[in-house]
């Protein structure tokens, strides 16, 4: 089975309105989920072989403080151009053209089109649980996990089963 992980940059901030949407850093609070969410990707053993980033600087950013938590395991680094805020039909493209040797591939992305592709993704089997919560709403810094059978090439919406959808409140101290 092959397996994709959608991760929505963590919280950006807003603290300088000069800043172009694109180079917009981190808040606090998103350096706070990434580093939780890049843990929690080490104790369920979804390490990804490849990752594939926007270029924005809160998506590069959330990347790295993941990355900083996964016991050092290194994923092949892919291009992410034109993944910001990249539309589902070119987040779909963009996975069929993935190396059909990665079997567990991340990406890290912005909504709406996440959500939505996200939603579009899910197909027969998914999680209801799971896709009810997506679909209300994918949160910064969340992540839905889904698997599938078929090669990259032939991924396709409606192609794949939502597994789990994870975001940092369910493991923040509350």
């Amino acid at each position: 089975m092959k397996e994709l992980l959608l991760l929505r940059h963590a919280k950006s901030s807003w603290e300088d309105p000069g800043l172009s949407d694109i180079a917009r850093p981190l808040a606090s609070r998103g350096r706070r989920a990434a580093p939780l969410m890049g843990r929690e990707l080490v104790r369920r053993g979804w390490l990804p072989d490849r990752v594939l980033v926007s270029p924005a600087r809160r998506a590069q950013q959330t990347w790295r403080l993941v990355a900083a938590e996964l016991g050092g395991a290194e994923p092949e680094l892919g291009s992410g151009e034109g993944l910001y805020m990249a539309a589902p039909e070119h987040l779909l493209t963009v996975l069929q053209e993935v190396p059909e040797q990665a079997r567990r591939v991340l990406l890290v992305g912005h909504n709406p089109g996440m959500q939505d592709f996200a939603v579009r993704l899910a197909g027969p089997g998914s999680e209801v649980d799971a896709l009810e919560r997506m679909r209300q709403k994918f949160p910064t810094a969340a992540i839905a996990r889904f698997g599938f059978e078929e090669e990259w090439a032939v991924l396709a919406l409606g192609g794949a089963r939502l597994l789990d959808f994870i975001k940092p409140k369910d493991f923040s101290p509350k």
